[in-house]
């Protein structure tokens, strides 16, 4: 079985814990749906960023936790 997981980051790129912990998933659509979720209180957290992988492939990242601000 594929897992699907999120590593958490400061916006330099340094790994942090997150605030909220995420499963290894078995979709990426599981993923997305988890991130879409908890983005805030993860933010709020101290993460800035995150990447998403496959196993040990990185599928993209890093992605923003913070909305854009006008």
């Amino acid at each position: 079985m594929t897992a699907w997981t999120w590593r958490f980051e400061k916006a330099d790129g340094t790994e942090v814990q997150p605030a909220v912990q995420p499963e290894e998933f078995t979709t990426q659509g599981d993923a997305e749906s988890w991130i879409g979720e908890h983005w805030k209180a993860l933010q709020e957290g101290g993460a800035d960023q995150v990447r998403l992988f496959e196993e040990n492939t990185e599928i993209y990242g890093p992605m923003s936790l913070h909305a854009d601000t006008p």
